[in-house]
């Protein structure tokens, strides 16, 4: 065989200038090691080593999701195969010694001996679009509540006149209160403090603009992305784009539903010894992903019955409700999972019409029950939004919507009322998230008809979204299929 044909693999310890790269044959002896720069014209020249040195199999390659991302997109652009390699084992390094050409080693042999076999994140597709979006909105959230403790903080310090007047309030009171200070002389300790108040409050109304622009970003983008995730029970803007950034682009790398679990940390891990069989709590993972399952947990926990029922029986077994959380986070994770790989289509807007008249389901028959006017049920059908009258008629557009992973189950089966709500500054109370009081508030309801609304959504197995619709009232949006 000559040195062209036999089989080789590659390993490569990345860092933000220089990757070394190793090459080792089938058998595990190292042929070669290099340095080349983390650049294009550099992935080109290792590719090009790589493949002179004999037929190259695969390649590993560690943090694929920092420094090492822009090699992976290329590689994976050569149709070579990329493998994801984790960080070397500590007690090997004890044992040898640590630097980049014995991780790129370590990183070869790995791929080649089938202790790496991950498939890293392709990195190209909405779901990267959505990582970039979620890691500013983070950003601008964790300022924006910093920047509230530091205007808190202020208040309870201010003089007297100060602190009589904005201690009572809110923090979006108190914001807007802040805001609007016209400070006289600064050598005043209370004109200094109104000045510091006005500064930070308007930063913080800055940042609610952005963030307000970012969530309707990512609600367009989650949607798209996987509308039957968005569909969930429980599952809102927020846990939806952390469920498809832990999954990635590529959601069919991961080998089934408990490697999912455990990249989510949901799956138990073994502790077993002699005659002790056991498990422990895993603590690895990524926990954002973790507390997004916990967040739809306690949704269920909440508002849908069958998690109740559920919830209910392994009390009655002895179970602690810590104990409860952690089988609903595996039994979700394995829900998520097929939703992740395998989304069902959901039908909205012209489609849904569609199904309607398909299944004999009047217009009227929708309309009467929720007592709504058969022309805004009709826009209900065709995802249409409502005209400025009825905005005008049923209260002004929201300007802060909030997340929409609470949802409204009012009986034992999976047709819900989902409201992705806003706050309304004014007269209007500040609402704290998609209750049976913001259905009726937003849609000009009385108790009595929401719940016709909700009795309706069951016979006919539909859910009601209200999202919002920059420019008038919350529009509406069905989603699912008449049995």
């Amino acid at each position: 065989m000559t040195d062209q044909q036999r089989p080789v693999i590659g390993g490569v310890d990345t860092h933000k200038d220089i990757h070394v790269a190793a090459v080792v044959d089938d058998v595990g002896r190292i042929l070669t090691t290099a340095g080349f720069p983390a650049t294009a014209a550099g992935y080109r020249r290792l590719v090009s080593w790589m493949r002179n040195l004999g037929q190259l199999q695969r390649v590993g390659v560690e943090g694929t999701g920092a420094y090492g991302a822009g090699l992976a997109r290329h590689l994976a652009a050569e149709d070579i195969e990329v493998v994801e390699i984790n960080r070397p084992n500590r007690q090997a390094r004890r044992r040898r010694g640590k630097s980049d050409t014995a991780d790129a080693e370590a990183a070869a042999r790995a791929a080649l001996n089938g202790e790496a076999t991950g498939a890293p994140k392709s990195q190209a597709g909405i779901v990267e679009s959505i990582r970039a979006l979620r890691v500013a909105f983070t950003s601008m959230r964790d300022t924006r509540t910093r920047i509230s403790n530091q205007i808190r903080d202020l208040v309870v310090t201010a003089p007297e006149q100060l602190r009589r007047i904005l201690g009572p309030l809110d923090t979006d009171d108190r914001v807007e209160r802040c805001a609007g200070f016209r400070p006289g002389e600064l050598v005043d300790p209370l004109e200094a403090t109104k000045a510091a108040l006005r500064a930070l409050a308007r930063q913080h109304q800055g940042l609610t603009i952005e963030l307000d622009a970012l969530r309707a970003q990512l609600d367009i983008l989650t949607a798209t992305a996987n509308p039957a995730l968005r569909a969930a029970t429980g599952v809102g803007v927020d846990v939806a784009s952390i469920l498809l950034i832990a999954a990635g682009d590529n959601p069919e790398r991961l080998s089934g539903d408990a490697a999912f679990a455990a990249l989510c940390g949901a799956s138990p891990v073994e502790a077993s010894s002699g005659k002790t069989v056991r498990h422990r709590l895993n603590q690895g993972g990524n926990r954002q992903a973790n507390h997004a399952l916990w967040r739809i947990a306690m949704v269920r926990m909440t508002c849908d019955p069958r998690t109740r029922a559920y919830a209910e029986r392994r009390r009655a077994e002895g179970k602690t409700i810590r104990e409860i959380v952690r089988c609903l986070k595996r039994y979700i994770a394995r829900e998520v999972f097929v939703l992740l790989t395998n989304p069902k289509p959901v039908i909205a807007g012209a489609d849904l019409r569609t199904a309607r008249n398909a299944a004999g389901i009047s217009l009227a028959t929708v309309a009467d029950p929720r007592g709504l006017p058969g022309s805004l049920s009709s826009n209900v059908a065709s995802g249409t939004t409502p005209t400025s009258r009825r905005a005008t008629r049923c209260g002004s557009m929201p300007d802060k919507p909030l997340d929409s992973d609470r949802s409204i189950s009012p009986s034992v089966v999976p047709a819900f009322v989902h409201c992705t709500a806003a706050r309304v500054r004014g007269s209007v109370q500040t609402l704290e998230g998609p209750t049976p009081r913001a259905v009726r508030r937003y849609t000009n309801r009385s108790p009595d008809q929401v719940s016709s609304m909700a009795q309706t959504l069951l016979s006919t197995r539909t859910s009601l979204r209200i999202r919002r619709c920059p420019g008038f009232m919350p529009s509406f949006f069905w989603s699912g299929v008449p049995e």
